[in-house]
């Protein structure tokens, strides 16, 4: 197991026993530990290189902070304290590469994940732990420990995964902050992925390699699924996509973990103030498969039906990307808010993992959003590309 590392960044930090003192201008290096270059006002990424695993990374600090870890993966959220006064706080981050154990000799695979053009450089995909503090931060320490912790891998499309840039933002990256620090979220997804194209990449493989018994998989596929112009990944709802969720399912509990379904948040297409189906066959293939293989199941089409007609044609748009331009991609305001349906699916339908949650989280109602009371810091990172599919 990795060693534990005992960061003290305070300006006038001195080295402690088993601690390390790291200077304000000391730059990360491959192998070793120190400031990312991005930086915006007293806003800033740190970064110390670990094997893979789970961490439980513990900071103290003061003023007022929101921390992101990776690909902006929310760990707490405006975390405010009295002039002068520090608090400390504990929370789980789930670091990865890219690589594969090899295959034996002449039997097929891969030896890594077929990463994208656009996941090159990602905070995901590397040998690093980062951190992004944003506000008011003031850090006195960062304390990150080997740990051994249920995992919640999330396997999806572009509505799940850490988009890696403002103002793009998806549920699973918001999920970490809903759970207590003794569960770790490993959050697979990617943007333009399907069931099979998820396969084929091999980041299910990769996926299943670090899955153990009691873990749990949140499964959410359809958007691009149903793209009859994707040849190669097209899989109809009536037989290739149940057989694909399908396989999806018998790999996790073959492996003692909990797969639990996820039906696909819908897109904003407003006819008459009611939301237009467009993925309907695909949420009612996955609730069969859901009743017929007995898999927990979270309706998050149906709570952001729910959500969007709440809010209308005229503020729904507040909760996408691109200024409501997009109107399948969320920002960081719906994404939180379709991180909050889930919790509350995974507190109603899965309570072994929703024990997990922070209570304040294992409720919500999607047709009475609390849409004014909500602020997510943003990333530093910014982009005006959009997400891979639609």
């Amino acid at each position: 197991m990795a060693q534990p590392l005992h960061f003290d960044l305070a300006p006038d930090a001195k080295s402690a026993p088993g601690r390390i003192a790291v200077p304000a201008d000391k730059p990360y290096a491959p192998g070793g530990f120190g400031y990312e270059p991005e930086r915006r006002g007293g806003e800033f990424l740190f970064s110390a290189t670990v094997p893979e695993g789970n961490y439980r990374v513990t900071v103290r600090l003061s003023g007022r902070t929101t921390i992101k870890a990776e690909s902006r993966r929310l760990m707490l959220a405006d975390v405010a304290t009295r002039p002068g006064k520090y608090v400390t706080a504990s929370f789980i981050v789930n670091v990865r590469t890219a690589a594969l154990a090899p295959p034996p000799a002449n039997a097929p695979g891969g030896v890594a994940v077929q990463l994208k053009s656009r996941e090159a450089g990602s905070y995901t995909w590397d040998d690093k732990l980062t951190l992004e503090f944003l506000g008011d931060p003031h850090v006195a320490s960062i304390d990150i420990e080997p740990v051994e912790v249920p995992t919640v891998y999330l396997a999806g499309d572009s509505t799940v995964t850490d988009q890696r840039a403002e103002p793009a933002a998806s549920w699973g990256q918001m999920l970490p902050a809903f759970f207590a620090s003794d569960v770790a979220v490993a959050n697979h997804a990617e943007s333009g992925e399907t069931l099979k194209s998820f396969v084929t990449a091999h980041r299910l493989d990769k996926l299943l390699s670090g899955m153990k018994a009691g873990d749990w998989l949140l499964i959410q596929f359809g958007h691009n699924d149903q793209k009859e112009q994707w040849p190669q990944t097209y899989s109809d709802p009536k037989f290739a996509y149940p057989a694909w969720l399908r396989a999806f399912i018998a790999e996790a509990r073959r492996r003692g973990a909990h797969p639990v379904l996820v039906t696909s948040p819908e897109r904003r297409n407003f006819d008459q103030g009611r939301i237009r189906h467009t993925l309907a066959d695909y949420a009612e293939a996955m609730r069969k498969v859901a009743r017929e293989d007995r898999v927990p199941l979270i309706d998050l089409q149906t709570d952001t039906i729910a959500l969007y007609e709440a809010l209308g044609p005229e503020r729904s748009p507040l909760l996408f990307n691109d200024g409501g331009a997009d109107k399948t991609h969320h920002n960081n305001p719906g994404a939180w808010l379709l991180a909050r349906a889930v919790a509350a699916g995974i507190a109603a339908q899965v309570p072994e993992l929703g024990a997990h949650l922070k209570p304040e989280f294992r409720s919500f109602d999607p047709a009475r959003p609390a849409l004014e009371s909500l602020h997510i810091a943003p990333s530093i990172a910014a982009s005006d590309v959009r997400p891979a599919g639609n």
